[in-house]
């Protein structure tokens, strides 16, 4: 074996397709772009969004409602659910490193809100971001505490 005699595998390398280059290459004239139009100009670019000129969809579709950037999000756990993990967990605090204990948040900053669903008999400490007034009160009633953090 030579250098001189050393090819590529057949069918590895594939022969330039030459534009531009009179008629004699049989891509000359049109230099394989078609007929006039947009995408046959020196210039052209594609972008993903246009329709050639019909109403594109992000102006078609209506637009509507309004997204408060202040809003401010809060899970909602219901006594019920402080009842289960009062029962399983008798005399803990309910907290959010309880509730992260157990499953009930997805992400640590999570700002919780207790509502007033369900029955609560247990006596529990409850330390978490927002209270409504019949949980607070049915919390108090059962002898516990409702302390906002």
């Amino acid at each position: 074996m030579k250098l001189h005699t050393l090819k590529p595998a057949a069918g590895a390398t594939k022969t330039r397709k030459r534009i531009g280059r009179g008629q004699g290459s049989g891509r000359g004239g049109t230099s394989t772009r078609g007929h006039k139009g947009q995408k046959s100009r020196s210039g052209y670019k594609y972008r993903p969004w246009f329709e050639g000129g019909q109403m594109p969809l992000q102006r078609r579709v209506p637009k509507f409602g309004f997204k408060n950037p202040f809003r401010v999000e809060y899970k909602v756990i219901n006594l019920d659910t402080i009842q289960q993990l009062a029962e399983a967990n008798p005399g803990a605090q309910i907290d959010h490193d309880l509730l992260k204990a157990n499953g009930l948040l997805s992400r640590n900053k999570q700002l919780i809100k207790v509502l007033g669903r369900g029955e609560l008999s247990a006596t529990v400490d409850v330390k978490l971001n927002k209270f409504s007034k019949t949980a607070k009160a049915a919390i108090e009633a059962a002898g516990g505490t409702a302390t906002e953090v």
